[in-house]
């Protein structure tokens, strides 16, 4: 199976800013998030981030025995000029036309059909690949990422169009699994945050 965990909570986002490419710090809550991913991971044997280190920080976290191996596929949209600014800067009509047309870029960054693409190239890749961990019921791949590349992957694996990802909330630290039943992605669990102690 393939674990999907978003990030612990960041600075930007108890501030509620947009957060693509920035590379913001994780909170103190954020590392709690981290830490409380612990139980659901333990038949991890791998570990995937994105670049940023707020992922690469939720990783070193949650999974301290493993060394992460950083994949670029798996870092945020590009929010372009938007990134960092608060969540109000995008007026109603513009948020209805980022979800009717996937392939507007935002801020002048990158669409979610762009990211969309480079998202499940990889995951086509591991379902090919029948010894990979996705294929695997007993020994996992956790990926460290953030909330639009794991609603892509949520996507990939139910088959249904992107535009289905503006429907899902998706909280810092939660884990979404996917596996495959007869070889064909199947969503597992979505959104799960374990307790923070």
């Amino acid at each position: 199976m393939i674990i999907l965990i978003r990030h612990g909570q960041t600075t930007t986002n108890a501030a509620r800013l947009l957060v693509g490419r920035s590379d913001p710090e994780l909170t103190e809550l954020g590392e709690r998030q981290a830490r409380a991913l612990r139980p659901l991971l333990e038949n991890v044997r791998a570990v995937w981030t994105s670049p940023l280190k707020r992922a690469r920080a939720t990783a070193a976290l949650a999974l301290p025995h493993l060394a992460p191996v950083t994949m670029e596929s798996f870092i945020e949209v590009d929010y372009g000029t938007l990134d960092g600014q608060p969540l109000n800067v995008v007026s109603y009509e513009q948020w209805r036309q980022f979800e009717h047309d996937h392939t507007l870029a935002f801020g002048g960054g990158e669409s979610l059909a762009a990211l969309d693409q480079r998202v499940h190239a990889e995951l086509d890749a591991l379902l090919a690949d029948e010894s990979s961990f996705l294929h695997s019921h007993h020994e996992h791949l956790a990926i460290v990422s953030h909330m639009s590349p794991i609603k892509s992957a949520m996507v990939w694996a139910l088959g249904v169009p992107g535009s289905v990802a503006w429907r899902m909330h998706l909280n810092n630290g939660s884990a979404t699994t996917i596996t495959t039943r007869q070889s064909t992605p199947a969503l597992l669990h979505y959104n799960v945050v374990p307790p923070i102690d």
